[in-house]
């Protein structure tokens, strides 16, 4: 009896553990789908039925325990549905996705606070990001280094070098564009498993 009285005094919790799981999860996995679906209505539809899944499994009491990978899963899924009701089987990169030399990874890493398993994830691709950035040209680790890493602007790294900046930020572009791969591939193996 006392099992049956305390579940209606959980569901409060319950709601503060799902609302805090989509604030923090929200922007990373929009940031996700956005990469495979240009249009934003969308890519929201997508996200808003992976939050309803989120919803659905908490409510069967079936609670998830890393819910940022979860929720990428399931957004995935919807991704590969609509791409296979539309018959496409593949995509170009955006020219937003070509241009852009700065984002990017942070979607890719699981959140610092998202528990053991998100720690070990992080710690994984981390060591992925190691043994990418050895693999690149040394110019384009440089620049990558340099601003990313040391947080040195592209101005200060072009009279430092004396390279233009638009061939810092050509170098900066192929790094994570390489290293977006690198850890997208590490990504979804673990996603799959």
């Amino acid at each position: 009896m006392q099992a049956a009285l305390s579940e209606p005094l959980n569901l409060p919790q319950q709601d503060r553990d799902l609302s805090a799981t989509v604030r923090r999860e929200r922007g990373r996995l929009l940031a996700y789908i956005r990469r495979w679906i240009t249009d934003a209505a969308e890519a929201e539809d997508i996200l808003q039925e992976s939050f309803y899944e989120l919803v659905l499994a908490y409510r069967m009491m079936q609670p998830v325990e890393q819910a940022g990978a979860w929720l990428a899963r399931v957004a995935r899924n919807r991704i590969i549905d609509r791409f296979r009701r539309k018959g496409a089987r593949s995509r170009a990169p955006s020219r937003a996705e070509e241009d852009d030399a700065g984002a990017g990874l942070t979607e890719l890493l699981p959140a610092a606070d998202g528990g053991p398993e998100a720690a070990v994830m992080r710690a994984i691709l981390l060591a992925e990001i190691e043994a990418a950035l050895a693999e690149l040209p040394p110019e384009q680790r440089e620049v990558f280094i340099a601003q990313e890493l040391d947080g040195v602007s592209f101005r200060e790294l072009a009279q430092r070098s004396g390279t233009s900046i638009n061939t810092l930020l050509s170098r900066k572009r192929y790094a994570v564009r390489y290293l977006r791969a690198r850890l997208q591939a590490a990504w979804d193996e673990w996603l799959m498993r």
